[in-house]
């Protein structure tokens, strides 16, 4: 049976015997108040009997029974009650509704009137039992000269009472009845919610959903309609770095603030988004986006930092890889040049030319490693100068102070510069086309700028190229280098800026590790030019 069908059972249930408990409470409550007014009111008619003169002049005389017989009558009928017994001190009736009764004694307790006092009692008589008030009647002097009783039968308060029963059934039904409506709409809308399972279903879906939330190798956001982050699994809170908590305690707070700005700028849109790179502090993050049904979001989130990091190794090799089929290609040109000289007889000047040639690209390499001489970073400078080379962009290397070994990691030390050169050279495409790089070691600082002859950057927009999605290059609206720039620089703990100055200008400062000196060469390796 599905929750919702055992839950409008049992609300049904709860309402029915609640109406059926109060519906006994109000019938004996009726039932207590029907009592109480009968006993009133043959207390007041009983009282103003006795005060009556009538009664009071007719009791002493010698035909009393006579006299008061047809009032007696009277006044049972026009008061509502069942009986009028008047009777001597001693209890003989001068009146009864049963004239065969008259002359006989008065069956009830009559010690209280005797003693001056109205009494109230139940008591079974000739009518059966009745509700009953007794008072004593006095002279002029103060004797009592009789006695008045007036009674209500328990026949009579039972059929009050029944009469009452249709209201106090009438009262439950209804109850009743919309308590059922209104369980059967609560249970229709649990049923729709809950898909109309039942409880043991919906913990065995739990348990299995739950298992399978965290187990993922990815990470899994889900968002309200209004963008609020109220669930994540275990690999969400290690990539974005979120307070792991239990999965009943998320759905109580936003955990949003937790999250990189792009990040919650996408949780907060509620769009539809497929394969976006999102940047931390220290990861790189592929995310989509579906929306839910019912409202929300489902965010899949996955780590790429590893993929960029053998991208960005990559494209090193690539960018080394040009060079050398650059190279290729020229020495091709230069050795056909060489054969043509031999092949007319022109054997000195193909030496001087061959001998030339190779001076000029030991140079380049020489120059390179001299003044950066560290193996990655001089291994991308050359290639880089290769490229500048080939691209016809004139840059200019230099260097100053002392790098120790393994002062700074090489391969942020790489994506760095990289990423720096890359886009200086594409500013620097058209017009002057040069590029400055400048590498500044002091104890404790590694300090690299990067200029280059363009058109400079808007100051306006000089932090939008640092997030994620913004770039300068035509036709990538999606670049990722400045991003990586940024990231590499946050991971080593050093700072970013940028300036103008006819060109762009960017200034990286790194703090340098204390590294201990390889053996054999107690001497930290120099970059002065």
């Amino acid at each position: 049976m599905s929750l919702a069908s055992r839950l409008f059972i049992w609300q049904l249930v709860l309402i029915t015997v609640l109406a059926v408990a109060l519906g006994a409470v109000s019938y004996r409550n009726t039932a207590a108040q029907i009592h109480e007014d009968a006993a009133a009111r043959v207390v007041s008619v009983a009282a103003t009997l006795a005060h009556d003169p009538f009664v009071r002049s007719s009791a002493g005389s010698a035909d009393a029974s006579a006299q008061l017989q047809e009032f007696a009558l009277e006044v049972t009928t026009g008061a509502h009650v069942d009986f009028v017994t008047v009777m001597e001190p001693d209890g003989t009736r001068l009146t009864h509704p049963d004239p065969a009764e008259i002359g006989g004694i008065y069956l009830g307790t009559r010690d209280q009137a005797l003693s001056g006092r109205v009494h109230v009692e139940q008591y079974v008589g000739t009518l059966g039992p009745s509700v009953r008030a007794i008072a004593p009647v006095h002279d002029d002097g103060g004797g009592i000269v009789a006695l008045v009783a007036v009674g209500v039968t328990l026949e009579s308060i039972n059929v009050a009472l029944a009469s009452d029963i249709p209201a106090i059934v009438l009262v439950a039904v209804v109850a009743i009845a919309f308590g059922a409506v209104g369980s059967y709409l609560v249970s229709r809308y649990l049923g729709r919610t809950t898909l109309g399972l039942g409880p043991e279903e919906l913990r065995r879906r739990f348990t299995y959903y739950n298992s399978a939330l965290h187990s993922l190798r990815e990470g899994l956001l889900l968002a309200d309609a209004r963008g609020r982050l109220v669930l994540y699994n275990d690999r969400a809170a290690d990539l974005l770095g979120l307070p792991r908590l239990p999965a009943d305690a998320r759905g109580g707070s936003d955990f949003a603030h937790y999250l990189p700005p792009t990040m919650r700028d996408l949780l907060a849109s509620g769009r539809r988004a497929s394969d976006e790179v999102h940047i931390s502090d220290d990861r790189i993050l592929i995310a989509s986006q579906h929306p839910a049904e019912g409202g929300g979001t489902v965010t899949t989130v996955q780590d790429h930092t590893q993929v960029q990091s053998l991208t960005g190794e990559l494209e090193t090799m690539r960018t080394l890889t040009n060079a050398l089929r650059a190279q290729t290609h020229e020495h091709a040109n230069r050795l056909h040049t060489v054969g043509v000289l031999i092949e007319l007889g022109r054997t000195d000047e193909a030496l001087a030319f061959a001998v030339e040639d190779r001076q000029a690209s030991q140079e380049l390499t020489d120059d390179v490693v001299r003044r950066i001489d560290e193996p990655f970073l001089s291994a991308l400078l050359v290639g880089k100068a290769a490229e500048a080379h080939e691209r016809g962009i004139e840059l200019t290397l230099s260097a100053s102070g002392m790098l120790a070994d393994g002062a700074v990691d090489a391969r942020d030390l790489v994506t760095i510069t990289g990423n720096l050169l890359d886009n200086a050279f594409d500013a620097a495409a058209s017009g002057e086309r040069r590029v400055w790089a400048d590498f500044a070691a002091s104890s404790d600082e590694l300090t690299i700028s990067v200029a280059d002859s363009g058109d400079g950057i808007d100051p306006e927009l000089i932090e939008e190229f640092l997030r994620f999605g913004v770039s300068s290059k035509s036709g990538e609206p999606r670049g990722l280098g400045l991003a990586l720039v940024r990231q590499s620089v946050r991971r080593l703990g050093g700072t970013l800026e940028i300036e103008n100055d006819g060109g762009a200008i960017f200034t990286v400062s790194l703090p340098l590790a204390a590294a201990v000196p390889p053996a054999g060469n107690p001497e930290a390796r120099s970059t002065d030019e």
